[in-house]
């Protein structure tokens, strides 16, 4: 595997795209926008600011665990969680796949793969081995 230094830098820059992303979805649902509330209620959910600012708490609470390093685990569990509910929603109301469905999925894969990769003991819960002949 790539040296320590190498694999931090991109963990960092894996990470640093979950927690960049989660922090406008989490601020635009804080806020919220005109936006944020009529998706709503396209996606089938109420159009309500309540609703907006409470998953934008969570969301930003998941990301707060994730981005403090004795948290880091608890979060990617989380957001992987929260990720799947983005997931279903999609799936439900049948947006596409690729660009729709699959984006929490995305999103998940970043930021465990940012995880670790910086985190010598999740690399040894999910060993990727070399297969040898």
């Amino acid at each position: 595997m790539a040296n320590e230094t190498t694999m931090r830098r991109i963990s960092y820059v894996l990470s640093g795209l979950v927690v960049a992303f989660m922090l406008f979805d989490g601020i635009i649902k804080l806020v919220p926008l005109d936006v944020v509330i009529s998706s709503s209620r396209e996606l089938g959910y109420p159009a309500t600011a309540e609703l907006a600012r409470t998953l934008g708490l969570l969301g930003l609470l998941c990301t707060v665990l994730y981005v403090y390093p004795r948290t880091a685990v608890l979060g990617a569990i989380l957001l992987t969680g929260y990720m799947g509910g983005t997931v279903a929603t999609h799936l439900r109301v049948g947006n596409p796949l690729l660009s729709h469905m699959l984006f929490g999925v995305y999103l998940a894969l970043l930021a465990w793969g940012g995880l670790y990769l910086r985190d010598a003991r999740v690399r040894g819960l999910l060993p990727f081995r070399k297969t040898e002949n």
